[in-house]
C-alpha cells in the first residue's frame, strides 16, 4: 500500500490557496455570467500560476489544488478543472507542434490574442456513461476525415478555443475504433449552444457539420482514441472526488460556524445532542472521503495497480459524501440556507453535478465490482466458475 500523508508546507500551501480563493477569486467569479467561461477568472489561475502546476503537477497534487480552491471558490476550481480536463490529452498524447500551440496559452490563462479555452468532447446525446458507443462518425476524406454528429454535456462549450473531439473512425470496432482529434473553434462547420444547468458551469452542446480534421489534428494514434479519454478519466476521477470533498468541508465549516452561535431552546445548537451527533457524522464522512481521495490520488503517482478501481472507489464516496454533507447543513441551517446567494445554496446546487459527470455513480460502482471479481478470480484458491447450464 502507498504511505500517504500531508506534509506541514503542503497543509500551509491548501489553507493559504482557500483563503485566497476566498479573498481574491470568489469577486472574479461574483462578475462572471453564470454558465459562461469567465475568462478574468482563467486570467487570474493563469497569473498565480495555478493552471501549470495543474498541467504538471501529478494526481495528488492536482487533487490538492481542486479540494481548496473549492473549499473557497467553487466557480475557480470548476474553472481549472474544465482546463484541465481539455488539455490533459494534449500533455498526455499530443504531438511536440500541439504541445507548442496550446499549452502556453492554457498555462497563462490568457483572456485576449492567443487565448486557450480548452472543451473536452466526449459525451453524447445517445452516449453518456456508455462513452464507447459513441457515434459521432469521422469519414475518410483524401486529407484525413470529416466529423458529422453531435456532442453534449461539453465543458467550456460553445466558448471553448479547441476541443478534444472523440469520433468513431472505424465502424462497429467499439472502443477500438475510436480516435481523438484536437479541434480548434474556427474549424468551419463547428457549431454549438450553451445549456441551462443547474449547476452555473459552462456547459454546451457541439455540431459537427463535415468539419475537416486531418493526421496533424490526431492526439495519439488512430483507432487508440479511447484509451487517451480513459487515461485522462483515470486521473480527474480522484480529483473529482478532491472537488466535492472541498465542497463538504465548506459545508462543514459553514455548519460549525452556524450551530455554535445560533441559540434555540435556551442554547446555542452546537449542545442539542441530535445536532452535535449529525456534525460529528458529517465530519467523520468528510474525513473519511479526503483519505479515499488522497489514496488514491497516491496510488495513481506511484503506478501502482488497481488505480480504475481505487479512482472509482474515491469519486463515488466522495461525491455520494458530498451530497449528504450539504445536505445535512442545509437542514442544520433551517430556511435561511435556501434564500437565493446563501454559501449553502449554492453548494446544493453546485454538489449534485459531480455524481452524475465523468461516470455517474452506477457507472463507478460497475468499475469497482468488475475488478472485485475479476481479482477474486485469479486467486490461487479460488473455485472454477461452473460452466453454464444447458438449455
Amino acid at each position: 500500500m502507498t504511505a500517504f500523508s500531508l506534509e506541514p508546507e503542503q497543509t500551509a500551501w491548501c489553507e493559504e490557496l482557500r483563503t485566497f480563493a476566498v479573498r481574491e477569486l470568489r469577486p472574479l467569479a461574483e462578475k462572471g455570467e453564470p454558465g459562461r467561461v469567465n475568462r478574468p477568472l482563467l486570467a487570474a489561475l493563469g497569473e498565480l500560476g495555478l493552471l501549470g502546476r495543474m498541467l504538471g503537477s501529478g494526481a495528488l497534487d492536482l487533487c490538492l489544488l481542486r479540494e481548496s480552491l473549492a473549499r473557497g471558490c467553487t466557480e475557480a476550481e470548476t474553472a481549472l478543472a474544465l482546463q484541465g480536463l481539455g488539455t490533459t490529452p494534449v500533455v498526455q498524447a499530443g504531438t511536440p507542434a500541439q504541445r507548442e500551440r496550446w499549452l502556453p496559452e492554457v498555462r497563462a490563462g490568457r483572456a485576449g490574442a492567443g487565448r486557450a479555452v480548452a472543451a473536452f468532447a466526449l459525451s453524447e446525446p445517445g452516449a453518456g456513461s456508455d462513452a464507447a458507443a459513441l457515434s459521432l462518425a469521422a469519414e475518410h476524406t483524401t486529407d484525413g476525415w470529416r466529423l458529422t454528429g453531435e456532442k453534449c454535456w461539453i465543458s467550456n462549450a460553445p466558448e471553448a478555443d479547441f476541443a478534444v473531439v472523440f469520433a468513431r473512425t472505424t465502424p462497429g470496432a467499439g472502443s477500438r475504433g475510436i480516435t481523438a482529434f484536437l479541434v480548434p473553434s474556427d474549424r468551419p462547420g463547428l457549431t454549438g449552444s450553451a445549456l441551462d444547468m443547474l449547476s452555473p458551469h459552462p456547459i454546451g452542446t457541439l455540431e459537427f457539420g463535415g468539419v475537416p480534421v486531418t493526421a496533424d489534428d490526431v492526439l495519439g494514434e488512430p483507432d487508440r482514441g479511447f484509451r487517451v479519454a480513459m487515461n485522462t478519466l483515470n486521473l480527474f476521477r480522484p480529483s473529482v472526488g478532491a472537488f466535492a470533498v472541498g465542497m463538504a468541508r465548506a459545508a462543514l465549516d459553514a455548519t460549525l460556524d452556524h450551530t455554535a452561535h445560533r441559540t434555540a431552546f435556551g442554547g446555542p445548537l452546537s449542545e442539542l445532542q441530535a445536532v452535535s451527533h449529525q456534525v460529528a457524522e458529517m465530519a467523520t464522512r468528510t474525513e473519511a472521503a479526503r483519505l479515499l481521495v488522497y489514496a488514491a490520488a497516491a496510488a495513481y503517482d506511484a503506478g501502482e495497480s488497481g488505480v480504475p478501481r481505487r479512482a472509482a472507489m474515491a469519486k463515488l464516496y466522495a461525491t455520494e459524501t458530498a451530497q449528504y454533507v450539504v445536505d445535512a447543513a442545509v437542514q442544520l441551517h433551517g430556511a435561511r440556507a435556501l434564500r437565493r446567494g446563501h454559501l449553502l445554496e449554492h453548494l446544493y446546487r453546485e454538489v449534485r453535478a459531480p455524481r452524475i459527470y465523468e461516470g455517474a455513480s452506477e457507472v463507478q460502482r460497475t468499475i469497482i465490482a468488475k475488478e472485485l471479481y475479476a481479482n477474486a478470480a485469479q486467486r490461487p484458491d479460488a473455485s472454477p466458475v461452473p460452466p453454464p447450464s444447458a438449455p
